[in-house]
């Protein structure tokens, strides 16, 4: 609900601040005091175009500035989805610039015209010559009338939702595996190829290291060998090599090393170096006689490695992302392979879907049709009652194929004189005729209708008397659930508000200014009997105003 009404230099406002409460909010004021302004201000709050015109004389902006306590899960999805702080109550503030563009601001951000508009429309509805009312938009109708048809139309349509979600889910993939297939013929004859030729090569990772390795060794052959062999002779060849001076000192050492520590020491060491020197001498010996290989090897190992690099630059840059590829190639020739088994499953699918979506779209049509019936004998007895005895409400139904929520879209519907045809809401002629016909959707669809704050101007036009009070009765029953702003010159409607407000224009020598008063008991008095009597109030018109004050138990 809107709990508080910020104004700044809009229009006949120079500066205005409105406390409302929970219940019916009544505004009252004399003709030309500012009442629609307020609620023109409020419209542009809530999303309305903005125009400069508005401007006070004499400033460079209007602003203005409205909260909103709220509880709404979908706000919330909304608030979230724009980047907005999802904080109650929701702060919300407009402002015309006479020198620069109009600004949105929803918790401090700033948003677009549109994306206000969209969270707004969770806040309040304006009933009377304005854009800001739900039940207006056939878009909402099917919603609204599932909502009053309870339980019984929530269940069949959660199971319609559901069926349909089967029948798209399996529709949409056959319809992507039918284009894939299409496709596939061409990606077939390429895959197969391409996984022939991976096969072919028998590649396996860290190859190509091991072949650059090999070949390496192969390029340096002549001085790998030449030292090979220049090694093994300096320590196993001859009398004077290596091995034959550590055998000669081995056997010198030894024959002393008991006469100290110190040259056992040295001979264990000269035994240790000896047999080391024996061990490496076998290991050239063996790689002196291995390392023979012909240009042919060469040739063949360097062909090999190019091949690798081939492959490497077509599929991905390395061994790895080549098997990688033969892995995919493979999967995706099966699932090629596996889609008529796929495709039959699928279509198996979509009739045992679209079957049951049939059957429980037709039980919604079936409910709606008769959930409708019930919402058009209510609110034309509403109607009547609220001095519309000649119009009658209806609800068209528009077949829509298969969606998600049925076959048909709703939207109400509405002949304000007997012998018309049904035209929809929006055609109504008069602001107060179409505010009496959203009481009577109000009254009616209320429960329905998650709208917090509901505000009706021009409501009272071209009524009076008992009309006038059941008018105010509907008014009040209905702000049990929402809050209710009402501009009236009705006292029948005004004596029944749980908050009563005036607004008065003061005229200066320059200009002009419009203030807004909250009114006690006695000030309600003086008001409604001023509502009763006009601008000379009686003694007689405050008895009658505190007699229906009292009546109506305020």
């Amino acid at each position: 609900m809107i709990s508080r009404l910020s104004i700044r230099d809009f229009a006949v406002i120079k500066e205005l601040e409105l406390e409302l409460h929970p219940g019916l909010n009544i505004i009252t004021g004399e003709t030309g005091a500012g009442k629609s302004v307020i609620i023109e201000a409020v419209s542009m709050a809530l999303g309305s175009r903005a125009d400069t015109d508005y401007i006070r004389h004499g400033a460079q902006k209007a602003t203005v500035s409205l909260l909103a306590e709220w509880d709404d899960t979908a706000l919330a999805e909304l608030l979230e989805q724009e980047g907005i702080p999802v904080e109650s109550p929701l702060v919300i503030k407009r402002e015309i610039s006479s020198q620069s563009r109009s600004l949105c601001r929803v918790n401090g951000e700033i948003v677009p015209l549109s994306v206000l508009s969209a969270i707004c429309k969770h806040i309040a509805d304006i009933h009377g010559q304005y854009d800001h009312q739900s039940l207006l938009d056939p878009e909402r109708h099917t919603a609204v009338l599932d909502m009053y048809g309870g339980d019984e139309i929530k269940k069949v349509l959660e199971k319609t939702s559901e069926a349909y979600r089967a029948y798209f889910d399996a529709s949409s993939e056959l319809m992507r595996l039918r284009r894939t297939l299409s496709e596939s013929k061409r990606e077939r004859e390429l895959l197969t190829h391409e996984l022939a030729e991976i096969k072919a090569a028998g590649i396996s990772a860290g190859e190509a290291d091991a072949l650059e390795d090999e070949i390496r060794m192969m390029k340096h052959s002549g001085q790998i060998r030449d030292a090979v062999c220049g090694a093994y002779d300096d320590l196993y060849g001859g009398d004077y090599s290596g091995d034959s001076a550590l055998s000669r000192a081995m056997s010198q050492l030894s024959a002393v090393k008991d006469f100290s520590a110190d040259l056992a020491e040295v001979s264990e060491a000269v035994e240790s170096a000896y047999y080391q020197i024996d061990e490496l001498s076998s290991k050239l010996r063996h790689l002196r006689e291995s390392f023979s290989f012909s240009e042919a090897e060469l040739d063949e190992k360097i062909e090999r490695l190019e091949l690798i690099h081939a492959l490497e630059r077509k599929f991905g840059g390395s061994e790895e992302s080549i098997l990688k590829y033969a892995e995919d190639a493979e999967e995706k020739l099966r699932l090629i392979e596996d889609s008529d088994g796929r495709i039959a499953e699928l279509e198996a699918t979509i009739k045992s879907a679209r079957e049951a979506y049939d059957i429980c779209a037709a039980r919604l049509t079936a409910l709606r049709t008769r959930t409708a019936e019930d919402v058009r004998k209510a609110i034309d007895k509403e109607l009547s009652e609220l001095n519309f005895s000649g119009a009658s409400f209806g609800v068209e139904f528009t077949p829509c194929g298969v969606s998600e929520a049925g076959s048909e879209k709703a939207q109400f519907m509405i002949a304000a004189n007997p012998g018309e045809p049904l035209k929809a809401l929006a055609k109504v002629a008069s602001g107060g005729e179409l505010s009496r016909v959203m009481l009577a959707l109000k009254r009616i669809l209320g429960d329905a209708d998650s709208i917090p704050t509901m505000i009706f101007d021009e409501i009272d036009t071209g009524i009076s008397g008992a009309t006038a009070g059941i008018v105010g009765e509907k008014l009040r029953s209905i702000s049990k659930e929402h809050q209710i702003v009402c501009i009236t010159h009705l006292p029948q409607i005004a004596c029944l508000g749980d908050h009563h407000y005036r607004i008065e224009k003061n005229i200066y020598e320059s200009s002009a200014e419009t203030t807004v008063t909250p009114l006690g008991r006695e000030e309600r008095i003086e008001e409604l009997a001023r509502l009763l009597s006009g601008t000379n109030v009686t003694d007689s018109a405050r008895s009658r105003a505190a007699e229906l004050l009292k009546e109506a138990g305020n």
